[in-house]
């Protein structure tokens, strides 16, 4: 009998190494911000047995203090073997190499520690798209606060102090933090003590997932300390390269995965599949499976199993350039965290608080070399627009799972796009050029003075990406042929398969979306309990 992935039973394929009558109640993809999520709070039912299989490495012992150090963030550097990079277009002839994690605990691992909560307006969205009430603000206020273990804030009504995420907001008292905070002041920006309180937006301090300078990824606050759980198994350096789908009376469903582990492909079965792979990664593995728009997946030779139009039609992302400045004495290097502060401010027309400026304490410079300081390199803002825009693309190009799919971001189409940009640059150039930062700076940040056509160019030769994707396997109602799952991220028209990662989320959030990626593990987890 073949399964519809093009995976026939009985063609050479090694069995599983597991005993018999050992298939899994559940098979995760992934152990990255939501699936290590999903397989702690899922294998916490002694009843229930569950299998992960991470494509990159699992350290049982405990993770190398590299990729733990806050003061860094180890997805800027070239080639570190914890991460998976994905070629992209960010505009029509710019191209750029997208980095996700690819180690216990994903992104997580390698990010930048950012853990600010998703707006109030974002779960308003992604309840209406979804139809599903569970993603309220009202609703997911509560699993916000089972995540986390905040040590600064104390309101019990809004912040959680025993979840397995320590949060800790980042210190103002460096000498360029202490001016950025000045600066706001002095240009009449609002005051934002606890950014994952709801309040107005403005100049802050950045909550991160970090405390005393380690960060503290979902693999080690979940994971880490239930392997030994008897109904959990975790495989490391184990590729999943297509989903095992079978036809029955009952129509379509998930019957497990087509593996290699150690060299050996093997089909695992399973009683319900699990994507955590990242928002490409599950994306693509549907695609490569058969579930997917028709037209992308013929042009892909790849036979259509199932189709679903809004897979990979569909994600957005939060386009972002650095402004440099240069310090006119030595900074020392940060002790904490490579973060100060973050201003939010509204663009023009937007929603609240839809344009960001980052702080980094460490020159990019050092970011990329894995060095808390570089004498005499620039320091950086890092300015974004976090408007959401679901304009990208992501589309496989051959049944080999191997071969990368097109990613299209398909930044600044728009002039309203433009717009937003050059006023986000603007705001961090004043930053740099008030009176709080006289004493910092030698001179005015690049790009000051540029006319909108100069800063349009300006901004053409240097942008990048906020690494924010979301949305590639959208929630929504059974139907809407812009959605492809449900809101607890069942596939629609697939039985016993689900998504859980941040390509669910219709739109990104108005803040970076690592946060966010945890939460959908704790929806999803309490919706399959």
């Amino acid at each position: 009998m073949s399964n519809a992935s093009g995976a026939k039973e009985g063609n050479g394929l090694h069995g599983s190494s597991r005993e018999p009558g050992s298939r899994p109640d559940v098979l995760i993809v992934g152990a990255g911000g939501a699936g290590a999520v999903l397989a702690a709070r899922l294998s916490a039912d002694p009843s229930r047995s569950v299998l992960v299989l991470e494509a990159g490495p699992v350290p049982a012992g405990g993770f190398p203090a590299g990729l733990l150090d806050a003061r860094l963030v180890p997805g800027a550097r070239p080639d570190l073997p914890a991460t998976n990079v994905y070629p992209a277009e960010l505009t029509p002839g710019r191209p750029y190499l997208a980095v996700r994690g690819k180690v216990l605990g994903g992104s997580t691992t390698v990010n930048g520690g950012y853990f600010i909560r998703a707006r109030e307006a974002d779960f308003t969205r992604w309840a209406a798209a979804s139809g599903d009430a569970r993603w309220s603000y009202a609703a997911a206020l509560p699993l916000l606060r089972r995540l986390e273990n905040d040590l600064d804030m104390g309101d019990p009504d809004l912040h959680g102090r025993t979840g397995p995420i320590k949060v800790r907001r980042t210190s103002l008292t460096h000498p360029a933090a202490h001016a950025f905070a000045q600066a706001a002041r002095e240009l009449g920006h609002a005051a934002e003590a606890d950014k994952n309180a709801q309040g107005p937006p403005g100049f802050g301090p950045v909550p991160v997932n970090a405390d005393g300078g380690v960060r503290i990824n979902t693999g080690a606050a979940y994971l880490l300390g239930v392997l030994a759980r008897p109904n959990l198994t975790v495989h490391g350096d184990c590729t999943v390269r297509s989903i095992v789908l079978r036809r029955g009376p009952g129509g379509l469903r998930a019957a497990g995965v087509l593996a290699v582990r150690d060299g050996r492909a093997e089909v695992i079965e399973a009683g319900r599949v699990v994507l955590c792979a990242g928002a490409f990664g599950s994306a693509h593995l549907l695609q490569v499976s058969g579930i997917g728009p028709a037209g992308v997946l013929a042009a892909a030779g790849i036979e259509v199993v199932h189709e679903l139009p809004a897979i990979g039609a569909a994600f957005s992302d939060h386009p972002q350039v650095v402004v440099d400045w240069t310090p006119s004495r030595p900074l020392p290097e940060p002790e904490e965290s490579w973060l100060g502060g973050a201003l939010h401010l509204s663009s023009d027309g937007g929603e609240p608080g839809d344009l960001e400026i980052l702080q980094s304490l460490v020159p990019m410079a050092g970011l990329v070399r894995g060095e808390t300081a570089v004498p005499g390199a620039p320091h950086a803002l890092l300015v974004s627009v976090q408007t959401p825009r679901a304009l990208g693309r992501l589309c496989a190009t051959s049944p080999d799972p191997d071969t990368p799919p097109r990613i299209r971001y398909r930044y600044l189409a728009e002039a309203e796009d433009r717009r937003r940009m050059r006023e986000a640059v603007r705001a961090a150039v004043a930053i740099v050029g008030s009176h709080a930062f006289a004493e910092l700076t030698a001179g005015p940040a690049e790009p000051a003075g540029l006319d909108d056509t100069a800063l349009d160019g300006w901004v053409a030769t240097r942008l990048g990406t906020s690494q924010h994707t979301c949305g590639t396997v959208p929630m929504g109602r059974s139907g809407d042929p812009a959605a492809a799952v449900d809101g607890c991220g069942a596939v629609h028209g697939v039985a016993d398969l689900t998504v859980a990662d941040t390509s669910i989320l219709p739109t990104a959030p108005l803040r970076g979306p690592a946060n966010s990626a945890v939460l959908v593990g704790e929806v999803i987890a309490a919706a399959l309990a």
